[in-house]
């Protein structure tokens, strides 16, 4: 078999093969003398590290909104608390306690999201549901659950005669969690406060917490959710006792619809207690 004839390289073909070298960052090519790379002038040390403050002495810590790019100190979580009852003790209707969270910083999701979702609904009801945080639709829309688990949850209540009149739709934070991770204690704690004005100034009949986030904030239980479910407990709304039932989330719903059964057996009792039928 004969052998391929060599290319012969032009000047051309020399030009395009140095200018390729350049660009991979080649800056000198072999000379006539030796030259020993390993005994070159070394590289000059790397700074050493700044001493990392101690978390105890740590200032507040400034974050910037990613989509407004406003300044935002969020304070020690028990300053953070007493500060957001204050607060949310002098809202004397809905109106000024969504005042008083578009001018709280205390929470850290604030930062990071587009709009505050502070509820959807009625504003007074006798029934409350409460759920775990906004997601994407509804930072963008500024309301809670107007997603598909929003979607989904609407047709679960018209199922049992209740639209968007005769209901009042809150979340456990008013924020968006980055990338929808669920919301952390320090940032439920800080919104507890105003959740707690909202059901006070709400005045619900019944509350429904939708999902184990709600049900263990709202609840003070640590169980999972399907130990939660389908018992009525009762919770403290400013002096009264008011009727509460923890059920499955609308998003745990679209993910698992074989539990849609658990829920629909949950939308009785919530039916048959709106009706004055004992729990």
């Amino acid at each position: 078999m004969t052998g391929a004839k060599p290319h012969e390289l032009t000047a051309e073909d020399l030009a395009t093969y140095l200018s390729w070298w350049q660009a991979s960052g080649m800056v000198e090519g072999v000379s006539d003398t030796p030259r020993d790379w390993f005994a070159a002038e070394p590289r000059p040390a790397a700074s050493p590290s700044p001493a990392r403050p101690q978390p105890a002495t740590l200032p507040a810590v400034a974050k910037s909104d990613q989509n407004h790019h406003r300044p935002m100190t969020v304070a020690a979580p028990s300053q953070t608390s007493h500060a957001a009852r204050q607060t949310a003790a002098k809202a004397l209707n809905l109106d000024e306690l969504r005042a008083a969270l578009e001018a709280f910083d205390g929470c850290g999701l604030k930062a990071t999201a587009k709009s505050l979702c502070f509820y959807r609904g009625a504003a007074t009801a006798e029934l409350m549901l409460i759920g775990e945080a906004p997601g994407r639709d509804e930072d963008l829309a500024g309301k809670p659950f107007v997603g598909r688990a929003g979607q989904l949850l609407d047709k679960m209540l018209a199922a049992i005669g209740i639209d968007e009149t005769k209901v009042h739709i809150a979340n456990t934070v008013y924020w968006r969690p980055p990338g929808n991770r669920t919301p952390s204690v320090e940032e439920t704690t800080a919104c507890q406060p105003f959740l707690e004005r909202q059901m006070e100034l709400v005045a619900p009949k019944i509350i429904v917490l939708l999902g184990g986030v709600a049900a263990k904030q709202v609840l003070g239980l640590s169980d999972g959710i399907l130990k939660l479910r389908g018992k009525w407990r009762s919770v403290t709304v400013g002096e009264r006792k008011v009727a509460a039932l923890a059920t499955l989330h609308p998003a745990y719903l679209l993910r698992t619809p074989a539990a849609k059964r658990q829920a629909w057996q949950d939308l009785l009792l919530i039916a048959q207690a709106l009706a004055g039928q004992p729990k």
